[in-house]
């Protein structure tokens, strides 16, 4: 009877880690931690405005982080290898964000990646006042990363601080938006979803949403936006297909034999918006955020003050929403906000629209960490109008129920355990 209790908990605790959703290839990081990071996210530590640490957390509304110049004011362009991790609470030996820096924000979780954009006053995290931002992502020039040794996590799929493979951040002095690619399928993968190579396009055409002006706070769940750039065209035989944008840009190479040579790829009409912009639902709002370190109390260098007592309020948001579909309707295309020099609109985009919530162009640098061109296969089709997922729990945080589980088998063990004595 002792061996079969011991089997009996043994057979549940393994059921209770089989339920945890298994990730699809390329949305766990494999790599090791950067060099100047702690070797898991943690919360609190000991704040250090000098901390060159590179790990951003990406949790709640009110439990994110930021990259943003060491020392400044200084440009994106001119920082990316070396951007350090802003946070909103004193965790992962980070610099803390101060009050009244962050003017906004909006917390998004959908099925395939959490997004986060907002405003506020970024001079105050080294960022040149006027200075029109660039793109940041774990790929980079030399494949290292921008910054170098930059790592992501979010804990909004399964409760567990994940390290996330594929992310983009723009940021510019008074805006940013986001983005952590948590699943995957054989249509659209993470490198897809979180594509990098769209830097002057801007957020709202990147990552489409409900953008607001500063004073708006919220966390909703969200529909999936189709991925960076692709508008789909035409349904065959129940397949979508799809046409891909791919940035126009221009330079020059400079070969073996020391000759230059001129070069042009990408698109030459660049589309002026998304093919649509997702539904937010289930919001949830609250008047601002804050940890109680205002900006004179966190000056250039401060080190070794006690971390306050942290809570989170959480997401706010129940549930993902909807996968992209080509029967989704548009619900008011989001402008490029990142400097499109033409206008002309891919066949079935969605309206242009008259006006823009800010001017996030991300053009702080010419090819900010990544060659221009569409490296990756351009997909043709889609393998169905609904996107696979990993499970009923993909976008839920499901550890306390994995818990209860655990918690319930351990009584079973140890009550049949006393039956014996």
């Amino acid at each position: 009877m002792f061996l079969s209790s011991l089997l009996l908990g043994a057979a549940a605790i393994a059921s209770v880690q089989a339920a945890r959703p298994a990730f699809p290839a390329g949305v766990i990081a494999t790599g090791t931690q950067g060099v100047t990071n702690p070797p898991v996210p943690t919360m609190p530590t000991a704040i250090n405005q000098a901390s060159m640490a590179r790990l951003l957390t990406l949790n709640s509304i009110d439990d994110f982080c930021l990259f943003a110049p060491p020392t400044g004011p200084d440009v994106i362009g001119n920082t990316e290898a070396e951007e350090v991790a802003w946070c909103t609470k004193p965790r992962n030996n980070a610099r803390v964000i101060p009050d009244g820096t962050i003017t906004g924000v909006t917390f998004l979780k959908t099925d395939f990646y959490v997004q986060i954009m907002g405003n506020g006053d970024f001079t105050k995290l080294n960022i040149q006042s006027g200075d029109e931002g660039g793109e940041l992502d774990p790929h980079g020039a030399t494949g290292a990363g921008n910054p170098v040794g930059g790592n992501v996590t979010t804990n909004i799929v399964d409760g567990v601080d994940e390290p996330i493979a594929e992310w983009m951040l723009y940021i510019d002095y008074n805006q940013f938006c986001i983005r952590a690619c948590t699943n995957a399928n054989s249509t659209y993968s993470a490198a897809f979803m979180c594509w990098h190579e769209l830097d002057v396009m801007g957020c709202e055409f990147v990552m489409p949403g409900t953008y607001h002006d500063p004073g708006t706070f919220e966390s909703c769940d969200a529909d999936v936006a189709y991925p960076p750039g692709w508008y789909p065209t035409a349904t065959v035989d129940g397949t979508t297909q799809f046409s891909t944008f791919a940035q126009f840009f221009t330079g020059i190479f400079t070969g073996a034999d020391g000759q230059p040579t001129p070069y042009t790829v990408g698109d030459t009409v660049t589309p002026s918006a998304p093919f649509s912009t997702p539904v937010s639902s289930n919001c949830v709002t609250t008047s601002t955020i804050a940890n109680g370190n205002a900006f004179a109390s966190l000056t250039s260098g401060a080190i070794g003050m006690a971390p306050l007592p942290v809570s989170s309020t959480g997401s706010g948001a129940a549930s993902g929403g909807s996968s992209p579909t080509g029967e989704a309707s548009p619900t008011g295309g989001a402008s490029s906000t990142g400097g499109a020099v033409q206008s002309s609109s891919p066949t079935n985009s969605a309206t242009s629209p008259t006006s823009s919530t800010s001017s996030n162009k991300a053009t702080g640098g010419a090819a900010l960490g990544s060659s221009p061109t569409n490296s990756a296969t351009s997909p043709t089709s889609s393998t169905g109008s609904n996107a696979a997922f990993r499970g009923t729990h993909v976008g839920y945080s499901t550890i306390g129920e994995y818990t209860g589980i655990a918690l319930v088998s351990l009584v079973s063990v140890l009550a049949a355990i006393a039956m014996l004595h």
